[in-house]
């Protein structure tokens, strides 16, 4: 890891080459204000035809037509459906990557924008639309400056991050080869456009599938001693197991198990064999996280022993929890406060329990996310995944230019 603060003062202020910063500060945001007419129709076309986690063959040509305009080398088909962006630099020895994703959700938008979604029950809420026009806006940008880099830069265009396995496709095909940091965004409705919000730690928190099936004995419903009812002692796992998270978890290590799905029975009159449980588990702690699957089974298994029950466990790993290195956040956060001023920067105090697959990559390089407020001041935000969503365009640009200047930053305090 890398310390950036030693190149700061207290107040977050670069102390080397100010006035070469200035004026490459100055150019990114004259280009970026310049793109913006252009980003705003990327990001339209893009919101108009959402493609679903996969599928995203669409909007991987559009993405790939832009970038090779720019001059940038395009690799496609990376991650199925995803794509590679590269600003080559002096050596190829130093690596820095850039991560958005491009898929949508399978909502019906209910938006009056004149550019709504063309494609009947799927729908960009959750801004990967802006992500990725943020993502071609900064590339736009870098290959624009006239600076040549120390390393390459890498544009990582993701698909199906809504089904958390993207991020995954993309490793696998070697898209985090030699990569020394990585940085992301992820839009944010309940923070104002122009300004943006900065983590330190867990930003995210790792989320696990979970099934049980509990299999009891079945028999007569006037005669319940003469069986084992699995659905009585589901709802007996079901309390124990929410009850226990207060008693035997640390609370300054959050978690949230959430039982979605409950299935079984066959008439009003038999008593249940058999109840499966679907759920979602979230944590923060790392080994919270690592401990979570034999601690849901000692509490299923006391319950079913005590009452004459089997069960069967599966428990899926998901995504693991986005834990933002603390050099490339103060790095970040600096050249944010550099660029809009400290009162346009948020330090947030909390994590989301919302999962991020972007926690794959943090397995193979440092990295860092921030939150880019797409808020309107005027009006009522909707939250993400919802069909009234929408954001206030001016935010591009504050992506852009944030994402711009900190990867120039990166590569100063590199060069």
């Amino acid at each position: 890891m890398h310390d950036y603060s030693r190149y700061l003062d207290d107040t977050g202020e670069d102390l080397l080459s100010n006035a070469h910063n200035n004026s490459m500060l100055s150019r990114i945001k004259e280009l970026a204000e310049a793109l913006k007419p252009r980003l705003i129709e990327i990001r339209r076309h893009i919101h108009a035809h959402p493609e679903l986690s996969g599928q995203e063959h669409q909007t991987a040509a559009y993405v790939a037509g832009v970038l090779s305009s720019c001059g940038i080398v395009v690799q496609e088909a990376v991650g199925k459906t995803g794509l590679i962006g590269e600003l080559v630099g002096r050596t190829d020895e130093r690596l820095v990557a850039i991560r958005t994703d491009m898929d949508a959700l399978p909502i019906t938008e209910r938006t009056s924008v004149e550019f709504a979604s063309r494609r009947q029950g799927i729908m960009h809420a959750c801004g990967h639309d802006v992500h990725t026009t943020v993502g071609l806006g900064t590339a736009m940008v870098l290959s624009q400056l006239g600076e040549v880099f120390p390393g390459n830069t890498r544009f990582l265009f993701q698909p199906a991050e809504e089904i958390a396995q993207g991020a995954k496709w993309m490793v696998k095909d070697g898209a985090m080869n030699d990569v020394s940091a990585i940085f992301s965004v992820h839009v944010f409705p309940s923070i104002p456009a122009g300004s943006i919000g900065i983590r330190y730690g867990a930003l995210t928190a790792a989320a696990d599938d979970l099934e049980i099936i509990i299999m009891g004995e079945s028999g007569h419903g006037a005669r319940p001693h003469e069986a084992i009812d699995a659905i009585w002692i589901a709802s007996q796992v079901i309390t124990t197991l929410q009850q226990a998270i207060s008693r035997t978890q640390n609370p300054l290590r959050p978690m949230v198990l959430t039982i979605g799905q409950i299935s079984g029975g066959r008439a009003p009159n038999v008593i249940a064999d058999q109840v499966r449980l679907t759920g979602t588990v979230r944590s923060l702690h790392p080994d919270t996280h690592a401990d979570l699957p034999g601690w849901i089974e000692s509490i299923v298994a006391s319950v079913c022993n005590t009452f004459g029950a089997r069960y069967e466990i599966n428990y899926r790993r998901g995504v693991p929890s986005v834990q933002n290195d603390l050099a490339l956040t103060q790095l970040l956060e600096a050249s944010a406060k550099e660029a809009w001023g400290s009162d346009r920067v948020q330090i947030l105090p909390e994590p989301s329990l919302g999962s991020e697959d972007f926690a794959i990559y943090l397995q193979h390089a440092p990295g860092t996310m921030f939150r880019l407020g797409v808020g309107f001041r005027d009006k009522q935000n909707y939250p993400l995944h919802h069909p009234q969503f929408e954001v206030d365009e001016s935010a591009i640009v504050t992506g852009v230019v944030t994402l711009a200047y900190t990867i120039y930053q990166y590569w100063q305090k590199r060069g």
